[in-house]
């Protein structure tokens, strides 16, 4: 095995084992884009299943938004050549988000009924959890965007229960840098299409991600060290 294959698998791993994300018997509903990071996570459970001694069952679930009518074929036709289970539901979400009566914050609404329709699926299929491919950038943008939009410190967690504990959300890339699921992904055959949403590159996480990126072009240590400041809490110097 590749050493990058090996390293993102460790780190997964970590994830996985720290938080107690995967457990005997579970049925986790994957969420599935059709980007890398998604793509990347269905096949790094799959393949962990040959390797770890518990039993559990995936399921790919893809919420199309509606922009492309026909785009989901070359993902349903990867499902089926792989053996997946699966459930692709087409949908006009991402036209409604972004309707005339809802200029103002498309990215909001759609990102709320994809969330709901993806419970929906994963309770008409049985899945007691969800997993989703947030990778460590995506958890570092979205607590800064909560911080400068939002005036609060929070972000998306790796492990979080609810429903009462009917339904769980795994992040099992929490860990993983964007760029080296990027640099895995290029190794495999997977079929990632352009993502077609026409707020992708005028968002404000698009606009936060590019900050990011500036700064950590003069220090790579930024991004973990701000992972690392989420575990790292100085109560005493906050207001």
């Amino acid at each position: 095995m590749p050493y990058l294959a090996k390293e993102v698998i460790r780190e997964m791993g970590r994830a996985i084992h720290r938080y107690r994300q995967i457990e005997e018997g579970d049925r986790i509903g994957i969420a599935v884009s059709g980007g890398t990071d998604s793509l990347t996570l269905l096949h790094l459970l799959t393949e962990r299943k040959k390797r770890v001694p518990i039993t559990y069952e995936l399921v790919a679930l893809h919420i199309h938004l509606g922009f492309d009518q026909e785009g989901y074929h070359p993902l349903e036709d990867y499902l089926l050549r792989r053996g997946y289970q699966y459930r692709i539901d087409v949908t006009e979400i991402g036209r409604i988000a972004h309707s005339a009566e809802n200029r103002e914050n498309p990215c909001f609404l759609c990102s709320r009924l994809r969330r709901k329709r993806l419970f929906e699926m994963a309770h008409q299929l049985r899945c007691n959890k969800v997993a989703l491919a947030h990778t460590r950038d995506d958890i570092i943008e979205t607590l800064l965007l909560n911080m400068f939009y939002s005036g609060e410190v929070s972000t998306m967690v790796p492990f979080l229960l609810l429903f009462g504990g009917a339904l769980s959300i795994i992040r099992p890339l929490a860990f993983l840098s964007k760029e080296k699921i990027l640099r895995l992904a290029s190794q495999m055959d997977l079929p990632v299409w352009e993502n077609s949403c026409p707020s992708t590159h005028r968002s404000k996480r698009w606009e936060i991600r590019k900050m990011l990126k500036a700064m950590a072009a003069n220090n790579p240590k930024i991004m973990g060290n701000i992972l690392r400041s989420m575990e790292n809490i100085k109560r005493d110097y906050l207001l």
